[in-house]
C-alpha cells in the first residue's frame, strides 16, 4: 500500500473532512495546507497528485493520536523519517487505543481470521525472534475492517468515491 492509500482509506473510515486533515497534521506541529491534503488524496492518475511521503505520513499518524486520544504533556513524539506497515498498524493501535481482541474482532468483520500470536508478533521489535512483517494485506484488511466498523452502512468499494 502506498502512504496516499492509507491517508485515503483513514480519512474515508473516520469520515474526515480537509479542514480536519489539516488539524491533525497541526497536531503533530506539521504545517500542511488543505491543497496538500487534496493532493495527497487524489489518484495516481490525477494531474493534481502529490506523493505522501514517510514523513508527511508520520505526522498525520503521530497528529491523529492527539487527535483520538489528546495530546500528551511533555515534549512531542520525533516524526520519524521512514515508515513500514508495522509502524503504520502500530499507530493506528494507539490512536484508537485498541487491544489485541479489539483489533481481532475488527478483522472479524471482514471474515478476515488472525490468531494473538499471530498479532502480538507485528508489534514486537523488528530484531525480536518473534517478529513479524506486516504486509500490505494484513495493513489493507484491517482499515478495511476499521472501515466497516464505524461506516456499516458503506460498501468497501464506496472509500474511493470523489468527495467522500
Amino acid at each position: 500500500m502506498t502512504n496516499n492509500d492509507v491517508l485515503r482509506r483513514i480519512r474515508y473510515a473516520f469520515d474526515l473532512k480537509d479542514p480536519t486533515m489539516v488539524e491533525v497534521f497541526s497536531l503533530a506541529d506539521f504545517s500542511a495546507t488543505e491543497e496538500q491534503v487534496s493532493a495527497w488524496l487524489k489518484k495516481e492518475e490525477d494531474d493534481a497528485f502529490l506523493k505522501l511521503n514517510d514523513t508527511e505520513l508520520a505526522a498525520f499518524l503521530n497528529g491523529f493520536i492527539n487527535f483520538k486520544r489528546g495530546k500528551r504533556d511533555g515534549q512531542l513524539p520525533k516524526t520519524e523519517e521512514s515508515l513500514n506497515n508495522n509502524m503504520v498498524f502500530q499507530k493506528l493501535r494507539i490512536a484508537l487505543d485498541l487491544k489485541a481482541d479489539d483489533i481481532l474482532d475488527i478483522f472479524k468483520l471482514i471474515d478476515f481470521r488472525l490468531s494473538k500470536h499471530e498479532l502480538s508478533a507485528f508489534f514486537r521489535k523488528p530484531g525480536s525472534n518473534n517478529y513479524r512483517e506486516c504486509k500490505d494485506q494484513i495493513l489493507r484488511n484491517f482499515l478495511l475492517g476499521l472501515q466497516c466498523k464505524l461506516r456499516p452502512n458503506h460498501n468497501a468499494s464506496d472509500f474511493n468515491k470523489p468527495g467522500d
